[in-house]
């Protein structure tokens, strides 16, 4: 029987992707291991692994092809000792990329069981684990009705809290304001299809029933997110040949997202201190001098931003009630401090993730920074070494800049915005001196952390860095 090779979900956010390449053509042969595919989120790219052995009977999705949603059939891959050409015209449509008005009858397609489908960075990077889904990629085709069982009235398949349609379906009936669990479905085993909500549209059935939706229903999809200027209110105010336009990324949209969504949803307070730093960067050069020596190179060098991040993971550990995230039905309290650091790639950044930061030393912060740094430049991340955490550290000091408050990014509760450190005039003892002073401003999600309270965790921060040596013991 055909095999659906389907679009992965590489991450638990994640709805749609770009399929970067293909590595295989029809007439392959492949098996279970063999990297098929490469597919672009917004953070990475992503080998494509097969499970089944068999042939590539026909690609549906062209590689190069954007915004191919999660679960879409790409490809059929022909068991073994099946017919190429029979393969190629039983397997499932391509949803939103390949669906036509007249869908062809499936023969009973077989997908891989949740899970087997693996999904890791490229150049030969170890698998991707999902955080939420215990590493699941490729989801299965729905199940099918007993043979002569017909669906119940509105396309259910599963008589209650479910109905089968097909992604392009879904997404025309959510533009139009209709509702798919109210339009019977014509394809195989009551799917609606794209036919259908085009019938519902032009009938005026099928509109979304706010108030009146079953129980355990959700009555209407969430408003979207208000949109910026239009492209053409916005070049308008320009003189045509002024300006060239280049398309949006994935990483650039979801930036603008997950930023208008912060700003939207999180009501922010800042809260800034300045830390002395002369014993700090005094301590750093007796560790870096003290580094031992290994092939003609020492096996660690401390930066600033290093002992930034052990500060601020110490400081969450003393002030526990401040390492949270919220929720409307409860706080959620971390038992570890996971400081994201912000580091800066072409079109845009990403915040990989020091795990436990408080419970290690400051050698191996140190070597592990440089690992996810050098490797989030390169886009070979995998998606559990920069999704969570439970606060994050952006420093702009290392390109000058004095102070600045940074956004939250959810579902921390808090960002600490660090500045360059440079000599001022400070009053000591009733008299001028000169000292290395740097400013921090912590952003704060006031629904979880009062002004007192963040107060007290910069206060510890500060105490951390004013005196380093409490980061060694």
């Amino acid at each position: 029987m055909p095999i659906n090779i389907t679009m992965p979900a590489l991450s638990p956010t994640m709805e749609e992707g770009n399929l970067a390449k293909w590595l295989v053509k029809e007439g392959d042969k492949v098996g279970p291991g063999d990297v098929i595919a490469e597919i672009e989120t917004d953070k990475a790219t992503m080998e494509v692994e097969a499970v089944y052995e068999g042939t590539v009977a026909k690609i549906l999705v062209a590689a190069g092809t954007e915004g191919v949603k999660v679960n879409a059939v790409i490809a059929i891959l022909a068991g073994e000792g099946e017919s190429v050409e029979d393969a190629a015209k039983g397997g499932g449509d391509a949803g939103a990329q390949r669906e036509t008005k007249q869908e062809p009858k499936p023969a009973a397609p077989i997908s891989p069981p949740a899970g087997e489908m693996s999904a890791k960075p490229t150049e030969g990077g170890s698998a991707a684990k999902e955080q939420s889904a215990g590493g699941t990629t490729q989801s299965p085709t729905p199940p099918s009705a007993p043979a002569g069982a017909s669906p119940p009235q509105g396309g259910r398949s599963d008589g209650a809290s479910r109905t089968f349609s097909s992604p392009l379906a879904r997404r025309i009936a959510r533009e139009a304001g209709v509702d798919v669990a109210r339009i019977s479905g014509s394809g195989p085993h009551g799917r609606v299809v794209k036919s259908d909500v085009e019938a519902a549209i032009a009938s005026g059935t099928g509109k979304a029933a706010t108030a009146a939706a079953p129980q355990g229903e959700a009555a209407a999809a969430p408003a979207a997110a208000p949109k910026g200027m239009s492209q053409d209110a916005v070049l308008k105010n320009f003189a045509e040949g002024s300006y060239e336009l280049v398309k949006h990324d994935g990483m650039r949209k979801t930036i603008a997202r997950r930023l208008q969504e912060s700003k939207q949803t999180i009501p922010h307070f800042y809260v800034t201190v300045d830390c002395e730093l002369d014993a700090l960067l005094k301590l750093r050069a007796e560790l870096n001098k003290a580094a031992p020596v290994k092939d003609d190179k020492p096996a660690y060098k401390l930066s600033v931003n290093d002992m930034v991040i052990k500060a601020l993971a110490l400081a969450l550990r003393d002030v526990p009630d401040a390492n949270v995230s919220w929720t409307d039905d409860n706080m959620v309290m971390h038992k570890h401090s996971d400081v994201g650091v912000a580091v800066s790639i072409p079109g845009g950044l990403i915040t990989p993730i020091i795990r436990a930061a408080e419970t290690k030393t400051l050698s191996v912060i140190s070597g592990e920074m440089k690992d996810l740094g050098k490797r989030a430049k390169e886009r070979k991340l995998k998606p559990e070494e920069y999704q969570g955490g439970t606060t994050a550290v952006s420093n702009m000091g290392m390109m000058g800049v004095k102070d600045f408050a940074a956004v939250i990014n959810p579902p921390h509760a808090t960002i600490l915005a660090v500045g360059a450190g440079e000599q001022r005039a400070v009053v000591k003892n009733g008299e001028l001196a000169v000292a290395t002073v740097m400013s921090v401003t912590l952003s704060t999600d006031h629904r979880a952390v009062d002004g007192a309270l963040g107060a007290e965790l910069l206060a510890a921060f500060k105490g951390y860095i004013e005196n380093p040596m409490g980061m060694l013991v």
